[in-house]
């Protein structure tokens, strides 16, 4: 049973989702304030985080760039509907996906178990995924560059995990947004292109300043093979 944390100052809402939630098999608690909520996603209890953008103490996205200092324990956001700013700035900060609000209890629950699926999933050990100086344990959801550790949120590793299995591919990113979101490419969301931006920061460049990560216009993204 994934043991999930609602950090969300909207008490009635946050209510209704935390027992829908229990019904369709998940442990759920639940906090209203932004301090108790970070203590509490980085105490190692949960599986995951759904955490409000708007929270009256604390925001949510400073909440989630403290989080991302210390664990890559996936987390959900919660946005306004419309509001493509705080979506973005959401992704930026290290959310794995994101719910517009108002949303219905079982369009959430599909997203977390989309997420729990890529980042809670084990395969049998047959050795790395090579891609020149990129190495991918999947079992363990490890990642090296160069022969130093990576640090990447569950989405982040989804992605460059796709790319690597297809390195010198080029790969879609409605095909991205299955393999890393659980869910067909929304028209006009932003999602994939914002967790690129950050994975591209993380490889650095090549001695040309090319990115290792390479922009398909209209196709998709390739992961340059050296």
């Amino acid at each position: 049973m994934a043991k999930i944390l609602i950090v969300d100052d909207d008490v009635e809402l946050a209510g209704l989702f935390k027992e829908y939630l229990e019904q369709d098999g998940f442990s759920v608690e639940m906090t209203h304030q932004g301090e108790s909520g970070l203590r509490l996603a980085l105490s190692g209890d949960y599986q995951l985080v759904i955490l409000d953008i708007m929270l009256p103490d604390i925001k949510g996205t400073e909440i989630l760039s403290r989080i991302r200092i210390e664990s890559r324990i996936p987390v959900l956001m919660f946005t306004a509907r419309g509001d493509d700013v705080d979506r973005i700035i959401g992704l930026e900060s290290g959310a794995d996906d994101y719910v517009p609000k108002p949303c219905t209890p079982r369009e959430l629950a599909a997203r977390i178990r989309a997420i729990l699926r890529r980042t809670q999933s084990l395969v049998s050990d047959n050795g790395p995924i090579i891609a020149g100086p990129l190495k991918i344990w999947s079992e363990k959801r490890k990642v090296s560059w160069f022969d130093r550790d990576m640090e990447l949120t569950s989405t982040e590793f989804n992605l460059l995990e796709a790319l690597a299995t297809n390195s010198g591919r080029i790969v879609s990113k409605n095909e991205l947004s299955e393999k890393a979101l659980g869910r067909p490419l929304a028209r006009f969301d932003r999602s994939i292109d914002v967790h690129m931006s950050s994975i591209r920061q993380k490889l650095g460049c090549q001695q040309d300043g090319r990115s290792y990560i390479q922009t398909v216009r209209g196709q998709g993204y390739q992961l340059v093979k050296e």
